[in-house]
């Protein structure tokens, strides 16, 4: 572990906003609590907030280099059986986006921390050339049984084209990042001038984080930076980028699985709706759900 500055502003002055709740014999290395389908709510490292900018983030961290090991050897069967909500969350995604873009004939795609590659695949099947990055070589297996062009690594080890891309996608990534200053300017790099980059995140500032405190589920070990709307737009500018739109933006949740999120998150309430759930037969039911704490970003490259 080490001590980090505030990415975003590089001061060294920050305040505790939630004190560690790690247990004293957790092991941070342990890649289970770093797989997508993680319910460890509540269990997370030191987060703090620079006095200077307001920045939020996991002070010490892991090396960049243990982070980058632990996510190449997760592995998350879990996520696979979850893909028609994942596949009708993407679709959703893809919507909005493709509004500002036009038409995706001939036009190419990079997905950022890709994972199994269903965004991958659902913008191919739109039309788009459509790429995928990713550390996880479980998860890369995964994708390439697929047929999916989805590439071992990251976007600084991967040998990927610059200013090749039309958009690159960060679906529920750039939370997970040391030092996500240097991805939005890798992913600079690789946008073709006038290009998007698209960035999914949480809200730490929504109002359903600040009425849960401590509470608020997304408080988890994984999850190494917080951005608000203002955070993640000011580091996205520095980045060379143009802010094009935000918008809140939820997700689609089979019963089954949101029930054993609720049991994770408020044992007595979420066991008694698991119950529920599993007495009626209704947990391959997907829904829509919108926590408000979500939110997407769409920026525009400009010249530096």
């Amino acid at each position: 572990m080490k001590e980090v500055a505030c990415n975003l502003c590089g001061a060294n002055d920050a305040r505790v906003r939630f004190p560690s709740t790690l247990p004293v014999d957790q092991s941070p290395e342990a890649w289970l609590a770093y797989r997508c389908t993680n319910s460890g709510y509540g269990v997370h490292s030191t987060i703090v907030q620079c006095r200077r900018c307001g920045f939020i983030y996991t002070n010490p961290q892991l090396e960049e280099t243990a982070i980058l090991e632990t996510y190449t050897a997760v592995e998350d069967p879990l996520y696979i059986e979850e893909r028609e909500g994942r596949v009708l969350t993407f679709e959703n995604h893809l919507i909005p986006l493709e509004q500002l873009t036009g038409p995706p004939k001939g036009r190419a795609l990079l997905d950022v921390g890709a994972y199994v590659g269903v965004f991958v695949e659902i913008a191919a099947r739109h039309g788009w050339e459509a790429w995928g990055v990713e550390p996880s070589r479980w998860a890369v297996e995964q994708a390439r049984a697929r047929g999916l062009r989805v590439i071992p690594g990251t976007t600084a080890t991967a040998e990927l084209p610059p200013a090749y891309f039309d958009v690159v996608t960060m679906w529920d990534v750039i939370e997970h990042l040391a030092d996500p200053m240097a991805e939005l300017r890798q992913v600079w790099e690789l946008v073709k001038p006038g290009g998007l980059v698209v960035i999914h995140t949480m809200d730490i500032d929504s109002v359903t984080a600040r009425l849960m405190g401590e509470r608020w589920p997304f408080l988890m070990e994984m999850h190494i930076v917080y951005f608000s709307r203002q955070t993640l737009r000011t580091m996205v500018e520095k980045a060379g980028f143009e802010v094009v739109k935000a918008h809140t933006q939820g997700r689609y949740l089979r019963l089954g699985y949101l029930a054993g999120r609720l049991a994770a998150l408020w044992p007595p309430v979420g066991r008694l709706v698991e119950w529920g759930v599993n007495r009626l037969q209704l947990q391959g039911k997907t829904v829509a759900v919108n926590t408000l704490d979500l939110f997407t970003m769409y920026a525009q490259k400009t010249a530096r």
